[in-house]
């Protein structure tokens, strides 16, 4: 398993019953969103958790890179039997992804956290 760099702060993904949520605030740079998949792959692995929030209202920027790890979380966690929602998306962003030619396969999307749990709740993803 990957350690984390030295100085770099990581991710924290926290475990609500059966769902991992992810917050992910301010500029999320290459390594920490690698780390920050591998990390979410393993919690899906071992925890036996059946779905993932992540929560991107306090990012400004998604770039291609991110949206790519994004996608590849929520692929990686499908085939480990585990639904992905994305949560918090800015209209911003939204724009970014669209003009990028982003579309984020595997992930559905909701306005905010609490809509997220409750489309993992009720399987609605």
């Amino acid at each position: 398993m990957n350690q984390p760099v030295p100085g770099q702060a990581q991710v924290p993904v926290l475990a609500l019953g059966d769902i991992l949520l992810v917050t992910l605030q301010g500029e999320l740079h290459d390594g920490m969103a690698e780390q920050l998949q591998q990390d979410v792959t393993s919690r899906v692995a071992n925890s036996g958790v059946t779905g993932v929030v992540i929560d991107i209202s306090g990012v400004d920027i998604v770039d291609s890179f991110l949206g790519r790890v994004l996608a590849e979380i929520a692929s990686t966690a499908r085939l480990l039997a585990a639904r992905t929602v994305l949560a918090g998306m800015r209209p911003a962003v939204a724009i970014t992804l669209v003009e990028l030619g982003l579309t984020l396969p595997g992930l559905v999307t909701a306005l905010d956290v609490d809509r997220a749990m409750e489309l993992l709740s009720t399987g609605g993803t």
